[in-house]
């Protein structure tokens, strides 16, 4: 059950004067109201002043449901307002008197004092047609302000009763012109677009001949902004300057030819709204009462619209602060940043003429503008020495009347010639530093309003934030691409250093004259960046410059270029002569190249179109050895003194090692000659045996030790010898010519391989040099029998291949010729199937290295095996292949293999 709190008689000092002031205030302003919300809003908000309440909300009952709606919230958080508002609950939840008590209280009220943290809240019905809610956080409700409420309650259920629940006033019909005449124009967000649609209506609802709706600023002459049924609205606008003047509602004005009712919008009059009648035909008082009313709404909507307008223009112009900003963000770009900055001002205060100005040594220059011309940063120098000195406190600088202003006095001409009129001001500041000026170059008399003069000084702030960010930005940018091109050219330069030592120590570890060569093409392309490169010597005849290594970076264009370079030159033709005679670079542009002749002369088309070529001599100091020729297809990467400069240094460190080379290979042709000398010329022809050998010396220059023979014996049999002897040189040939010719002198009387070896070795020591020695296999095969015998002085016994692939060795052991006399050997007897091969060999093969690991003996016996069917000079040719590829390309001893097949 509840109970009406008990309602006493109140002391003077129950209720604060500055309670009732606040709550008098707003009931005065409710008669302003246009609608329902409106005069509720007023109520709730003066109640909450009066009362000191945190949260104040003033209900509604919805016709459509029967449930009270929130219309009006009064809350000091605009989350709390957004929450509450439209929040409703059931009529019947209302209690019948105003309550404190908490449990008879709806629950969708005790949600809310809950949401808001209030301790009290006092609940007072507005009749059945609404409510009203107090709730605070600290103190009860006083006495007195339980008074205010309920004074606050009856103001809530007038203006219900006023308006209406559903906006309509009482008693309004609903299809009252004049009433839906005041909604139009209420509702129209632009009223300019509105103001003849609402002259018309109002004309009409009133049964008047015409209509004028006037707008006008305080102090300002009325603007014509909407007109119905008056053929020259012009004629009535000084009834409506007077109507402006006038404290009556309405004022009627009657002449000949019609009657006017002039009602002022507002107070103060923001505009005049004008109903022309017929002569005779003025309006009573219950329509001039319609008409006050009516004036009422009018000016409420003209004034919201104004705010509404101003608040579009504050929107727009936050948009275009935003916009620059975030161009500045976005960009980092000093140029995108002071361009769109223009741009915008100029748009959004309607003026051709905007400039911004950067400081620069204590100086200002132009960084950005439009619409300016002439010399005008001469006067944007005097403005900003303006803005910092005597008008400091101003923010921004404003002369009107440049070409006259004291201020510019000595700049008049200037002005004229810059055609400035008026000029806007405002310094770039950061840190109270000033680093540029924003300048507004407006038509004469052109001055800024608030929001206008707002925006420039927020864009100036914003732009010199923006202006220091984007030349910090430029200025690491500056300094990243001078660092990274500082990076890059100490990369580079390390790059050539380490292509330089790459090639002088390939250049002194190989003694291949090809390879040499090849190295050298393939550097040049590569650490030149150049497309091609091709080296020609002289030929055996010293006539023609021969390519000797070309090199193509692009293999799509291998074959085309390859077409051009691959020729030969004539030695005595005029760029070789000079190339020879001079030992100087020349570059080859297409005049030169046409007249040196083929081939230079087929680049010609190409030199033509921007590619670039040049010919080197790569000489030592003695002679010029041979000429590099470097062509660049594109453009973009010229030839340069830069790269002709370190292709001179490589082609000076490849001249030492092509003349190594080419005198290596002239002593090592030597060695080889005296070297095959030595081994067998021709090889005995015996039915029922295929015979092979294969020797291959190393990259060394000296004559080495292996020697191998054969020879025909008694009854057919075959022998063979293979031998190693230890050393390289002019001592190993002679040991080589030695053992050759024991063979030839012992093998006929001591044919068996055990006595061979025996008598071998007796005249190997009293003849080979001491701490020398021999290795040898002696081996006879009998064709017809199949029987194998061998004997080995510490050689490497030899590889027996069975026809099916399987492989084995002769095992036989003996110390090698030379070591000491009186030596007896073994002799082991083996079958040798048709079909198989036996497979004599120097260490030479078994002991070849890769990285410290041996050739060995399993990899030959797996390459034999899996090149059983070979013919023995095949399977010989294959063994040394294999061994060579093991090793890297280059034997590091000399290899010998000799095969016998049974056939």
């Amino acid at each position: 059950m509840i109970v009406e709190p008990e309602r006493r008689a109140l002391d003077a000092d129950a209720i604060p004067g500055a309670a009732v002031t606040a709550l008098a205030d707003a009931s005065g302003n409710i008669g302003d109201a246009a609608t329902a919300a409106e005069a509720l809003e007023t109520i709730a908000y003066g109640l909450a002043a009066a009362t000191q309440a945190d949260v104040a909300i003033a209900r509604a009952v919805d016709p459509a449901d029967g449930c009270l709606v929130a219309i009006a919230v009064a809350a000091g958080s605009a989350a709390l307002r957004a929450e509450l508002s439209g929040s409703r609950y059931a009529l019947d939840e209302l209690p019948s008197v105003e309550t404190v008590e908490h449990d008879a209280l709806p629950d969708a009220v005790r949600r809310t004092a809950e949401r808001a943290h209030a301790e009290h809240v006092l609940l007072v019905p507005a009749g059945r047609l609404g409510a009203l809610e107090l709730m605070r956080s600290r103190g009860a409700f006083t006495l007195g302000e339980h008074a205010l409420a309920r004074l606050a309650a009856a103001q809530v259920a007038l203006s219900l009763r006023a308006f209406g629940v559903d906006g309509t006033p009482a008693g309004a019909a609903s299809d009252d012109a004049l009433s839906l005449a005041g909604d139009a124009l209420a509702a129209g967000a632009d009223v300019g677009r509105a103001s003849d649609q609402v002259a018309r209506l109002a004309a009409e609802a009133i049964g008047a001949r015409g209509s004028a709706l006037w707008l006008a600023d305080e102090g300002q002459q009325p603007e014509l902004v909407g007109a119905f049924g008056i053929a020259a609205p012009d004629e009535l606008r000084a009834a409506a300057e007077e109507a402006r003047g006038e404290a009556q509602p309405v004022a009627v004005t009657e002449t000949a030819a019609a009657v006017v009712a002039s009602l002022p919008l507002g107070q103060p009059p923001i505009g005049v709204l004008q109903l022309v009648f017929d002569p005779g035909q003025a309006p009573d008082e219950e329509l001039l009462g319609r008409l006050a009313t009516f004036g009422v709404r009018a000016a409420h909507a003209l004034r919201a619209g104004a705010r509404s307008e101003t608040i579009a223009q504050e929107l727009e112009r936050t948009r275009a602060l935003l916009a620059v900003v975030g161009q500045a963000i976005a960009q980092l770009s000093l140029v995108h940043t002071l361009e769109t900055a223009v741009e915008r001002v100029a748009e959004l205060l309607g003026t051709e003429a905007v400039a911004v100005y950067l400081r620069e040594e204590g100086r200002l220059t132009a960084a950005a503008g439009r619409g300016v011309a002439g010399p005008h940063v001469r006067i944007a120098e005097r403005l900003l020495d303006l803005a910092l000195g005597p008008f400091r406190g101003r923010g921004m600088l404003y002369l009107e009347g440049a070409r006259t202003d004291p201020a510019l006095a000595g700049l008049e001409d200037a002005a004229a010639e810059a055609g400035i009129e008026d000029a806007f001001a405002v310094p770039l500041l950061v840190h109270d530093e000033a680093i540029g000026l924003l300048a507004v170059y407006p038509q004469q008399g052109r001055a800024l309003t608030g929001n206008e003069s707002a925006l420039l000084l927020s864009l100036a702030s914003q732009l010199a934030v923006a202006v220091q960010n984007a030349q910090l930005h430029e200025r690491a940018k500056q300094l990243g691409a001078e660092l990274e091109g500082a990076l890059s050219a100490e990369r580079k330069t390390a790059r050539q250093l380490r292509a330089l030592y790459e090639i002088s120590r390939t250049f002194a570890q190989s003694l291949s004259l090809e390879r040499t060569l090849e190295t050298l093409a393939h550097t040049a392309v590569e650490l030149l960046e150049v497309d091609a490169a091709v080296i020609r010597m002289p030929d055996g005849r010293g006539e023609w410059l021969v390519p000797k290594a070309l090199h193509v970076g692009d293999p799509r264009l291998a074959a085309p270029v390859a077409a051009i370079l691959e020729r030969p030159v004539p030695v005595l033709a005029a760029g070789a002569k000079r190339l020879y005679r001079l030992a100087e670079p020349l570059v080859l542009d297409a005049q030169t190249a046409r007249e040196l002749g083929p081939p230079h002369s087929l680049l010609v088309p190409f030199l033509e179109k921007g590619s670039t070529a040049a010919m080197l001599p790569i000489a030592t100091p003695a002679e010029v050895l041979a000429s590099l020729t470097i062509v660049s297809l594109h453009p973009g990467r010229p030839i340069s003194d830069e790269k002709i400069g370190l292709a001179l240094t490589i082609a000076g460190q490849a001249a030492l090692a092509l003349d190594n080379a080419r005198l290596y290979q002239q002593q090592k042709e030597f060695a080889d000659t005296m070297q095959r000398s030595l081994l067998p010329r021709t090889q005995p022809e015996l039915e029922g045996l295929e015979l092979g050998a294969v020797y291959e010396s190393s990259a060394r220059v000296d004559v080495g030790g292996d020697v191998y023979d054969f020879m025909e014996l008694e009854s057919g049999r075959l022998a063979v010898v293979l031998g190693d002897v230890t050393g390289h040189g002019i001592d190993a040939t002679a040991d080589m010519a030695m053992a050759k010719f024991v063979f030839r002198s012992l093998a006929r009387e001591h044919s068996a391989p055990a006595d061979f070896l025996a008598s071998a070795n007796e005249v190997v020591v009293g003849e080979i040099a001491p701490g020398k020695f021999i290795t040898m296999t002696y081996v006879t095969l009998d064709p017809a029998t199949g029987r194998v015998v061998c004997a080995c002085a510490g050689h490497p016994p030899p590889r027996l291949v069975q026809p099916g692939g399987a492989v084995g060795g002769i095992d036989v052991r003996g110390l090698a010729l030379g070591v000491e006399g009186g030596q007896t050997y073994d002799e082991v007897e083996e079958a040798l199937p048709h079909g198989s091969t036996v497979v004599l060999y120097t260490d030479g093969v078994v002991e070849a290295r890769r990285e410290g690991e041996l050739y060995g003996l399993e990899r030959l016996d797996a390459l034999l095996a899996e090149r059983h069917d070979l013919a023995p000079e095949a399977l010989a040719r294959a063994v040394v292949e294999d061994c060579r590829a093991f090793a890297g390309g280059e034997l590091p001893d000399d290899c010998a293999v000799v095969a016998i097949k049974r056939s």
